[in-house]
């Protein structure tokens, strides 16, 4: 196998040597090809389609800048072995991820439910996958070892202590999975929302005599960005309200093709029996599972005879018919838990049922200080350095609560009254 240079969208040039190469070719990696990296976002920004293998590669690629760097800045403070390992370790950080992402990974639709680290680490562990054979071929028993203590966090392995900074390139508030799905997400989204100079953050980054993450003062603005970039990400991206609807619709349509499978009303394929069925799901008939097994469902089940089971799925394929949200911005989950029983007589009413009435809840803070945070020079966490920050560490919250449309003003009518009478004449926005 021969060294290679792989094309990226958003990094160009990724150079990978044929040791990293033997890993990329591996079933479970390429099966990355075929997990969408931002599960149903698509649905509100056509072109996020793009897919957890090209954002593997482009954590890999920064994680090998960063340790390039940090070799150069302060020789010595990383070996060439470890400059390796933490490579890999961004290169397979998300290769135990479920068809669509974060979204599936949930015990409403699996039976046999674990975290994508967890199934990450046992195919990495395993003896009967393509990458359980090939990390063990590239890197041997032992440097295996020493890279699932990196994962853990554990502080050494074999006696040979791990520095903390080789986990938080990984696994920080400022890591290279950050930095990279960040950057690729904005570009594929096609939100306008600033941006934020890698490279230049990567070039302020130095290790402390702790053995720790810390950015150069004048790294700040460059820090501030990033910070201020992944707001507004969450908020126009992740957290859209047609995205936390088609989630919840897709997690719905599953979770009804379970219930009708068990009682024999619906055959499924074997992939898609095993993730919704078989609470003994093994390693080898997870990594079988991608997107597609889904996708090719779905038009099938919008004709079926079950209303709930079509209703969903006709909404996810024609994109039509979807529920409308009640617009009162400053809704809290605690507010919606009071508004839902004075609306629900007017479904009712008209039809429908408690099952109609579709909720998600935001919550988000724009950044973390202290626990895990980061830090400049004099070792203070740049939430003390910069008011631009300390004003994205307030924690809000908002509730979504959906209904299908052809009730909502009348619904937003009650809420307003429930929430703030003196809202209940104002026209609706």
């Amino acid at each position: 196998m021969r060294d290679r240079v792989i094309r990226d969208e958003i990094h160009r040039d990724i150079f990978v040597p044929a040791r990293i190469a033997r890993l990329i070719d591996t079933r479970e990696f390429q099966r990355l090809r075929n997990i969408q990296q931002l599960a149903t976002c698509h649905y509100v920004f056509p072109a996020a389609t793009h897919n957890r293998f090209a954002h593997s590669l482009g954590a890999y690629h920064l994680a090998t800048v960063l340790c390039e760097h940090l070799s150069e800045v302060q020789p010595g403070i990383i070996s060439d072995e470890d400059s390796e390992l933490v490579a890999i370790a961004a290169l397979l950080h998300d290769i135990g991820h479920p068809p669509f992402s974060h979204l599936l990974e949930t015990d409403k639709v699996f039976a046999n439910f674990h975290s994508h680290e967890d199934w990450g680490r046992m195919m990495l562990e395993s003896e009967e996958t393509d990458i359980g054979v090939a990390i063990r071929e590239v890197l041997g028993d032992e440097r295996t070892g020493r890279l699932f203590a990196m994962y853990a966090g554990e502080t050494e392995f074999g006696g040979k202590p791990i520095a903390p900074f080789l986990k938080e390139i990984i696994s920080s508030q400022l890591d290279v999975d950050r930095m990279d799905y960040m950057i690729r997400d904005q570009a594929n989204s096609g939100a306008q929302i600033g941006g934020f100079d890698s490279a230049r953050v990567i070039r302020a980054l130095r290790v402390n005599d702790s053995g720790q993450l810390y950015a150069k003062d004048w790294g700040l603005p460059a820090i501030e960005a990033y910070l201020v970039t992944r707001y507004h990400l969450y908020n126009q991206v992740y957290f859209h309200k047609v995205n936390q609807l088609t989630q919840e619709y897709l997690v719905r349509v599953l979770s009804r093709a379970k219930e009708l499978a068990i009682v024999g009303e619906l055959t499924l394929s074997e992939s898609l029996n095993n993730m919704l069925c078989n609470t003994e799901l093994t390693v080898k008939q997870y990594v079988r599972l991608t997107d597609a097994d889904i996708n090719g469902v779905l038009m099938d089940w919008a004709d079926h005879s079950d209303p709930t089971l079509s209703g969903y799925a006709n909404r996810l394929v024609s994109r039509r018919d979807y529920h409308k949200s009640i617009r009162i911005g400053e809704l809290t989950t605690e507010m919606s838990s009071v508004v839902i029983p004075k609306i629900l007589p007017i479904l009712e009413n008209s039809g429908f049922s408690s099952s109609d009435i579709i909720t998600a809840s935001i919550r988000k803070k724009g950044y973390m200080p202290y626990s895990q945070g980061i830090k400049l020079e004099d070792g203070r966490d740049v939430v003390e350095h910069s008011p631009l920050i300390q004003s994205l560490v307030q924690t809000s919250e908002q509730a979504l609560i959906f209904i299908p449309e052809g009730v909502r003003d009348e619904c937003e009518q009650v809420a307003r009254e429930v929430i703030k009478p003196s809202q209940s004449s104002l026209s609706s926005f």
